[in-house]
């Protein structure tokens, strides 16, 4: 991903980086004082790539697989999933989010940013060779989950403990390659208390910060018209539906991030400054499904562009409107990819994942579609120093899947690849 593909090429690593990139003649006529310490690994005819990076997913529902037929409203897939998770214990959890780590390590992830619901568990699990970017995930709205770990701590405790809490626990993991994060479930569950708690210490401590904005046709009309399956629902639950009626999810989060003042301190029309215009380059949305016209106008006007995690396959499984990514990346926004859960997905499979996109977007090259899992994944996760690329002085993270000579470029072989990756290599270690 750092210039036209080398053919009989090597890579040199020194510990966990890379630091040369060349053909291996070029790579093996080094003085032989150099050349003898080296441990030459031959992968043969393969195509040696960076490890793939999971923009968007959660680990704790690897066990959902199948269990949540398509519903008719995107709410009643809600109540399916609360339905599932009510049974579920800590020790499934665990043995979900590992069963997880397997299944990407199988199809060639290297790093995923995976959104935890119960970040006081991941001290119990097993240390993984993968880079896992935590995201502490919050919800405040009383969903009627069991059990419900998360939820009632809420009613316990303030927002501000309730998310000190969780960073606590991330940082206590003991051996975690990748990094941390804060994840505010979504407009229509976090309230704007909890979504500045979040926002404020991402501003100050450089934390990835992510959210789903505008998943579903319901949500536009929960947010714009106060109605709909899901207006209903959680109306039923007990939340406050003051912020619907006026804005569609992406205006609303904004507000919920930078409530707009009049100047006499009241509510006023919309107004984009502040925090949300200083920090939005830490932004990472999952979705962004449904937008307004109005939409596009706010996110052009934002300094700094969010990242968009699209996941392909659990968006074809809802039979969501078109993705509409010829706008999004013709606005600047970086586009990536994520698998999602297998609460709405098959497998954990960036392959899959591209070979999705590339059948609703057949235009996009090869080496584009490439790109929203490596380059611009390891953007989403302010990672772009170090991982997505094949590149002097970057963590050597990479993958090698056999060559197929029935295509017509390197990258075409890479998106129709299928089956386990044989070869992976993570932080200079093969795993």
């Amino acid at each position: 991903m750092d210039g036209a593909p080398i053919e009989d090429g090597a890579v040199r690593v020194h510990q966990d980086r890379i630091v040369e990139v060349g053909k291996f003649s070029e790579l093996s006529a080094l003085p032989a004082t150099v050349a003898a310490k080296d441990e030459v690994v031959n992968l043969g005819e393969h195509i040696l790539l960076p490890g793939l990076i999971n923009a968007h997913c959660h680990l704790d529902y690897t066990c959902l697989r199948g269990r949540i037929p398509h519903q008719n409203s995107f709410a009643d897939w809600i109540r399916g999933i609360n339905a599932e998770k009510a049974e579920l214990t800590p020790r499934d959890y665990l043995r979900s989010i590992a069963d997880g780590f397997g299944e990407a390590r199988r199809f060639g992830t290297t790093s995923i940013v995976n959104l935890e619901a119960f970040p006081e568990l991941i001290a119990q699990l097993l240390p993984t060779r993968l880079r896992i970017w935590w995201c502490a995930e919050f919800i405040d709205v009383n969903p009627p989950v069991k059990p419900a770990m998360q939820a009632a701590r809420l009613s316990r405790q303030t927002i501000g403990e309730i998310v000190s809490e969780a960073l606590r626990n991330l940082k206590s993991i003991p051996y975690n390659r990748g990094g941390i994060g804060l994840a505010p479930h979504a407009p229509f569950t976090v309230s704007a208390e909890l979504y500045r708690t979040c926002e404020k210490i991402v501003a100050r401590d450089g934390y990835l910060f992510t959210t789903h904005i505008a998943e579903s046709r319901e949500e536009m009309e929960m947010f714009c018209e106060q109605s709909g399956p899901l207006f209903e629902f959680l109306k039923s639950l007990g939340r406050p539906m003051d912020d619907c009626g006026a804005n569609t999810p992406l205006a609303a989060f904004l507000e919920k991030l930078d409530p707009p003042r009049s100047e006499a301190g009241s509510r006023a029309g919309p107004s984009r400054t502040g925090s949300v215009n200083r920090h939005c380059h830490r932004l990472l949305i999952a979705h962004l499904n449904e937008l307004a016209e109005s939409d596009f106008d706010l996110l052009a006007k934002l300094p700094q562009a969010p990242s968009i995690a699209h996941c392909p396959r659990s968006h074809a499984y809802f039979r969501h409107r078109p993705f509409v990514f010829e706008r999004l990346n013709a606005l600047g926004l970086n586009i990536c990819l994520g698998t999602d859960s297998l609460a709405s997905n098959t497998d954990l499979s960036l392959f899959a994942e591209m070979r999705e996109f590339r059948r609703v977007y057949a235009r996009v090259p090869a080496e584009k579609i490439l790109a929203l899992v490596t380059v611009n994944a390891a953007k989403a996760i302010q990672a772009e120093d170090f991982l997505g690329r094949i590149h002097p002085g970057y963590q050597a993270d990479m993958i090698a899947i056999p060559a197929s000579f029935e295509t017509a470029s390197a990258y075409e072989s890479i998106i129709n690849f299928t089956g386990d990756v044989p070869w992976i290599m993570i932080g200079g270690e093969q795993a």
